[in-house]
């Protein structure tokens, strides 16, 4: 029998982690990234929403509904903008990638190794939206249409 590669731990641990779904009430553990301009950001419960995006496409749909809307209106809302470019070669996301996300008028948080992003659910076409009171869970929900995204960013005028 094979001994188990030291390198495949974090693989395993990462999947089992990715496998755990969130549950209403629960309360999303801390974590700090850097955003595109290098500056960090701690998760703290005053955020109301988590947005989530796996890939191109989704993190694609939040750019468009914020067209409409304007670059302030993340922060003005209290929503925080998470996005997992563990899959992107670190030459292609540091070289281009990154400083494209420069010029976005809203803060992208940058998951670079995976380690955050995999802690919640969803695929990569479709962006996670994670509504928090106190820093708990209240609802998730899922968009993979501009339309509908748009409308929930709406909603939060309320």
């Amino acid at each position: 029998m094979k001994r188990l590669r030291w390198w495949l731990l974090p693989l395993l641990c990462g999947w089992m982690v990715a496998a755990a779904a969130l549950e209403p009430g629960e309360r999303l553990a801390p974590w700090t990234l850097l955003d595109q301009h290098d500056h960090a950001y701690t998760l703290d419960g005053d955020l109301q929403v988590l947005l989530v995006a796996r890939g191109m496409e989704a993190a694609d749909l939040l750019r468009e509904a914020l067209s409409e809307l304007g670059p302030e209106y993340l922060e003005r809302h209290r929503v925080v903008f998470l996005a997992d470019i563990s899959a992107m070669p670190a030459p292609i996301a540091s070289l281009f990638a990154v400083p494209a996300m420069r010029d976005y008028g809203y803060r992208v948080m940058l998951d670079r190794t995976g380690r955050v992003a995999s802690r919640y659910p969803g695929e990569k076409a479709e962006l996670l939206w994670l509504q928090l009171d106190a820093g708990r869970l209240v609802e998730e929900r899922r968009f993979a249409q501009v339309s509908e995204l748009r409308a929930a960013l709406k909603g939060l005028e309320r």
